[in-house]
């Protein structure tokens, strides 16, 4: 979910290239929800092997991390940890949300409305164990590292861009920038035509970078006012005020120099603690305990992995494996091997 302040930011559309020999920390809870809304039958149900066991984020993890692979991108992928106790209100609605869109989606499918189906289907989310696990064990044998978070993924991605480990950060969100991420990227896995929600057209989806120094600039505040901003329109952490939004709650910060001032010119005293959530995004917690080591493909596990447990096509997985080591050993190229797992 996020804040919704992406219409006050200035972007650049790049190609996938000015990535290319980058070390980018990669959004996995956020990554892997695009690949099981997006990889999907056409009434709306997620791909699965022969057993009913989900592989639509495999699918993705598989064909569009070697993409990034080929382009000489650098994927880490930080995973979430326990979620801060003030997240619990936006998981309650994230739940209700969800097992609303499953109801509404097996209703369609018995009455063989294929456009409703699909509507609700990519609603009807539902990221388990069971996936994560196995998201983890795929990543592991293609080599990437993974750096676990002791609470919010986007926060440990943030501190480690910040701290220079990382060189940005790949979210469609835009937390990150209230986490305080130098440098943001959208779009990096889910490129080309896609359908837009609920609408019956497509639109071409290309990469994005988001500067934060150049759009605090650009808006004339500080991160400090950037994250009252987010805390005004709304977070994870906390409800919105009500009849805020981002244009607006742009002009109060801007003409406050404090949060009091803030509730003062917008009428209205929020129940939370407004500071809780400010010291959330400002003093973001990190783990200093991992390691960031690129390993060669293991052939064998991955189609084990893949072809054996899940049902995919040996055939394709090889054609990715072979891809991927073509790609490694180029000689001459900044992804020799070398290179890429130095």
């Amino acid at each position: 979910m996020g804040t919704a302040i992406g219409e006050l930011l200035e972007r650049q559309n790049i190609e996938l290239d000015f990535l290319a020999g980058k070390t980018v920390g990669v959004d996995s809870y956020n990554i892997i929800y695009q690949f099981l809304s997006s990889i999907r039958g056409s009434d709306g149900t997620p791909l699965m092997d022969s057993e009913g066991n989900v592989t639509s984020h495999l699918t993705g993890i598989l064909y569009r991390t070697a993409n990034l692979f080929e382009k000489g991108i650098k994927p880490v992928f930080v995973f979430d940890g326990k979620p801060h106790k003030l997240k619990a209100e936006t998981i309650k609605k994230r739940h209700e949300i969800r097992t609303e869109a499953i109801a509404k989606h097996e209703k369609a499918l018995k009455e063989g409305d294929l456009e409703q189906a699909r509507k609700f289907g990519s609603r009807a989310l539902k990221l388990t164990e069971p996936m994560l696990k196995d998201a983890r064990e795929l990543i592991q044998a293609l080599g990437f590292p993974i750096v676990e978070a002791p609470m919010e993924g986007e926060a440990q991605i943030s501190v480690m861009c910040s701290n220079g480990v990382l060189y940005g950060a790949a979210s469609q969100d835009y937390d990150c920038l209230l986490f305080g991420a130098p440098k943001v990227f959208r779009n990096i896995a889910v490129t080309g035509k896609r359908k837009v929600p609920e609408k019956n057209y497509y639109v071409d989806i290309s990469p994005e970078f988001i500067d934060l120094k150049k759009n605090l600039e650009a808006l004339g505040i500080s991160r400090q006012k950037l994250v009252w901003l987010g805390i005004l329109i709304g977070t994870d952490f906390n409800e919105k005020f009500p009849r805020i939004g981002p244009k607006t709650a742009l002009k109060l910060v801007k003409e406050s120099g404090s949060f009091e001032s803030v509730c003062e010119k917008a009428k209205f005293r929020p129940e939370f603690d407004y500071k809780e959530v400010e010291e959330i995004f400002l003093k973001p917690q990190a783990s200093e305990e991992f390691k960031i080591e690129f390993k060669a493909p293991n052939s064998e596990k991955v189609l084990e992995f893949l072809c054996e447990k899940h049902d995919f096509s040996r055939e394709r997985v090889e054609s990715v494996l072979k891809k991927l080591g073509q790609k490694a050993s180029e000689k001459g190229s900044q992804q020799s091997l070398s290179a890429w797992f130095k």
